[in-house]
């Protein structure tokens, strides 16, 4: 006779718990859109929303765009690898979608950066993540 699973269920996220991480991630995104302001980007997307995925922002210095994942994270590194191979995937697409909708895309360069928003310190920008 089959033993009974013993595994313990996920508990599921409550209305509250999603509408706190939801504004957990605003913030971090607001802190790291100002970051990057003050490296001198343009942010010329925010939350951007594609057929095929969704992209944090999307910022511009001269003929580079940086499409960015925003990451609120406890440590850097934990943001970095928080960043999966589908959640790569997911933006290169939306980011590919974003670029053909551009007048001057075929003078465009573009990358794929990360902000990592992390306790009491300044966002951290890593760029070129993936290609």
């Amino acid at each position: 006779m089959p033993r009974p699973c013993r595994c313990k269920m996920m508990a599921r996220p409550t209305q509250q718990t999603r509408k706190e991480a939801e504004r957990k991630g605003h913030r971090a995104e607001r802190l790291a859109a100002w970051a990057l302001r003050l490296k001198g980007y343009q942010i010329v997307g925010r939350r951007f929303k594609t057929p095929v995925g969704e992209i944090d922002l999307i910022a511009r210095k001269g003929d580079t765009i940086a499409f960015v994942e925003v990451k609120a994270r406890a440590d850097a590194q934990v943001a970095l690898d928080s960043v999966s191979f589908k959640s790569q995937r997911r933006i290169s697409k939306a980011a590919l979608w974003w670029i053909r909708r551009q007048k001057d895309h075929a003078k465009l360069s573009w990358r794929f950066d990360v902000v990592a928003v992390v306790p009491r310190r300044w966002p951290i920008h890593t760029r070129r993540v993936w290609e």
